[in-house]
């Protein structure tokens, strides 16, 4: 596919993901607009887009009448990342403004359609596989995109109404012929991210010599952290291969223990506090990562980024642009908020 003047849309443009998507389409020579309410993005995030004219910006919230319709007006290409969304404190805790999600995955997916808009490329989650297959840390497990069937268990309004999401994606395939393809993104971290999500978090907790150190949870849950880069790149080659609404794992297949990543960040740190451990708070599945041997048959997409290498390219962005009285003074709200 060649992206040179092609009409993109980038939903939630702003964002962490978003706008790492948004800077290599514009790399791509792609003509961007981007729509997002500025919730939880920030426009400092592509602002050097903005301000050299490759983005077209709308301030707006979807869900709003007519944002929609005049978000996708002309566009060939729409990447759909909008959403009410956080880390796992803000899934737990907000059921409400996550279901918010099933109205603004319609309106825009319905928007698309009347548009007459070519592909729909849609960031879905890990989140929609069922939780009563990730209570076991100690089982070596890696999830493939069948297991998401019935019965259908996913994690919480959020796990939902991605997976109805991307449901209607495929019904829109079959009745419309409007082509999409589903992104599921397995716990991305990386620069721009912020400290509603695990690993920017707990660098945090380093930054600022917080002692004792929080982990949530017992520390032996397993992720399968994916940096940010590999993401962006799986998303652009799933809009260029996929038509039919296929969803795809994004993740790598690394099982990281939390509390094994807890101690290579205080390493780095040259941190040495007590660890204190929190299982009462939200800490999601025991064991969640990704097969992605499924993106590699169908994109030819594998990650590229080791997790240790990720991390430490994280921590110098992190230490480069942070002040520590400024994440002290947040820290608390934002493992909660957006």
């Amino acid at each position: 596919m060649n992206w040179k003047n092609r009409k993109v849309l980038v939903t939630g443009g702003a964002s962490f993901i978003g706008s790492g998507l948004v800077h290599a389409l514009a790399e791509k020579g792609a003509r961007i607009r981007v729509v997002d309410d500025l919730s939880s993005g920030k426009i400092e995030n592509i602002r050097d887009l903005i301000g050299n004219g490759k983005v077209e910006f709308i301030e707006g919230d979807l869900r709003q009448h007519g944002v929609a319709s005049r978000a996708v007006a002309d566009m060939t290409t729409v990447f759909h990342l909008a959403a009410d969304h956080g880390g796992r404190g803000y899934v737990d805790l907000h059921q409400a403004a996550c279901a918010v999600n099933l109205m603004l995955d319609g309106l825009v997916f319905r928007a698309c359609l009347e548009a007459g808009v070519e592909k729909v490329v849609y960031a879905s989650s890990g989140c929609v596989y069922p939780n009563h297959i990730q209570t076991n840390p100690n089982e070596i497990l890696y999830l493939t995109e069948d297991m998401v069937g019935p019965p259908y268990d996913a994690d919480h309004l959020y796990g939902w109404a991605k997976l109805m999401a991307e449901m209607t994606l495929r019904a829109y395939y079959v009745d419309h012929g409007m082509k999409s393809a589903c992104c599921r993104y397995f716990t991305v971290y990386g620069p721009r991210g912020v400290e509603n999500h695990a690993v920017i978090a707990m660098i945090a907790r380093a930054f600022i010599n917080q002692d004792p150190f929080v982990v949530w949870g017992t520390g032996e849950q397993i992720r399968n952290w994916t940096y940010i880069d590999d993401i962006v790149r799986g998303t652009i080659l799933a809009a260029e291969k996929i038509d039919d609404g296929t969803a795809v794992n994004l993740g790598t297949m690394e099982r990281i223990r939390v509390i094994d990543a807890v101690h290579e960040i205080l390493r780095t740190f040259k941190r040495k506090p007590q660890i204190e451990l929190h299982p009462e708070m939200p800490t999601g599945p025991l064991n969640r990562v990704a097969d992605n041997s499924l993106a590699k048959e169908l994109i030819g997409w594998e990650p590229q980024v080791m997790f240790m290498d990720g991390l430490h390219r994280t921590i110098d962005w992190y230490v480069a642009t942070k002040k520590q009285e400024e994440v002290s003074a947040k820290l608390e709200l934002m493992l909660t908020e957006r």
